[in-house]
């Protein structure tokens, strides 16, 4: 199992992992609580990581760079629905 890139979808307890290697197959899915996040993550080869910007993004990010991962935080992908009226313009 050889990670290149992992996203997180960070929520408040729970922690959904997804892990593809180069070809592009999911070599890992699991579900983490927040206290075996940094163990979990310290126990897996560099990789690059991509989380939704928000609050504790930035938290994580810095944490598991200091691991040696690449972090990109993403911005949320807008649902229909969800858009406010100042982000319409950039939808489009």
């Amino acid at each position: 199992m050889h990670i290149t890139t992992l996203g997180i979808d960070v929520a408040k307890n729970v922690f959904q992992l997804h892990g593809v290697d180069a070809r592009g197959r999911a070599v890992l899915s699991r579900r983490v609580k927040r206290q075996q996040l940094l163990d979990t993550v310290a126990n897996l080869p560099a990789c690059v990581i991509g989380m939704e910007a928000c609050g504790s993004a930035q938290h994580w990010g810095r944490a598991f760079e200091q691991l040696g991962h690449t972090v990109k935080l993403m911005r949320k992908f807008p649902r229909q629905g969800d858009i406010s009226k100042g982000e319409l313009p950039m939808v489009w």
